[in-house]
């Protein structure tokens, strides 16, 4: 089913909204030694799948130039000025007592939409039928929901839907490139796309830890790097 990891995703959302509605006053301390954790366990996952390479030259071609492709275009400053533009056009529409709900749900979206694992995890459901990235996203989405529900009100269980559409589409899409695209290409591709993710997911998990301060959405363009020249070697 290839919306599975999606659907497991935004239940987990709408679970850790209802948790967090009962919970006030959450001691920091859990908070971070819960998300050092998660951390650690997002580290573990991206290190799996990127041992599982092939030609590990392709992955790292494909993050150098990814990178610089990305920081070029600052895609992550993007990502982030087209949030902020979400959150004034939506905020200004609700200034009523419906404000915590509109800025839960605000909130909440820009953070659990707007990410590198959603687009790789997606990815991997559509192309692989692993849902394994997406269950490790919505284990995180979780526990961030019953933290936001606990300060911005049950506006959060809305972000449930956003996420739904936005790593739905982005699975059913990939799912339909094994129509077009020979066999052992789009293993080829799955398999370096599947590393190169999981540096990225590795970037996260050391993120989350305080370690590093990658700006992981800048890595992203690599992903289409991985296509091209994973075509470039099937085709010669």
């Amino acid at each position: 089913m290839v919306l599975l990891g999606t659907a497991i995703n935004a239940l987990l959302i709408v679970i850790g909204t209802l948790i967090g509605r009962f919970l006030q006053g959450i001691p920091d301390r859990i908070k971070d030694t819960v998300m050092s954790v998660i951390g650690l366990a997002v580290a573990v996952l991206g290190i799996q799948m990127g041992i599982q390479s092939e030609n590990f030259i392709v992955v790292i071609v494909s993050l150098v130039f990814g990178a610089i492709i990305g920081e070029w275009i600052d895609l992550d400053k993007q990502l982030n000025c087209f949030g902020q533009w979400i959150e004034k056009k939506l905020g200004n529409k609700v200034k009523s007592g419906n404000g915590n709900i509109s800025q839960g749900f605000v909130n909440a979206t820009l953070i659990f939409v707007i990410g590198s694992m959603a687009i790789i995890g997606a990815l991997d459901s559509g192309l692989r039928n692993d849902h394994s990235v997406l269950i490790t996203k919505g284990i995180i989405d979780g526990f961030t929901a019953v933290i936001l529900a606990s300060t911005l009100g049950i506006g959060v269980i809305l972000s449930a839907v956003s996420v739904f559409l936005y790593q739905g589409i982005i699975a059913v899409f990939a799912g339909q490139i094994s129509r077009f695209i020979p066999d052992e290409a789009l293993q080829m591709f799955i398999q370096e796309m599947t590393a190169t993710g999981g540096v990225m997911i590795l970037a996260i998990g050391l993120n989350l830890i305080g370690l590093t301060k990658i700006r992981v959405a800048n890595l992203l363009p690599g992903m289409l790097i991985v296509a091209i020249a994973v075509m470039i070697m099937y085709l010669f």
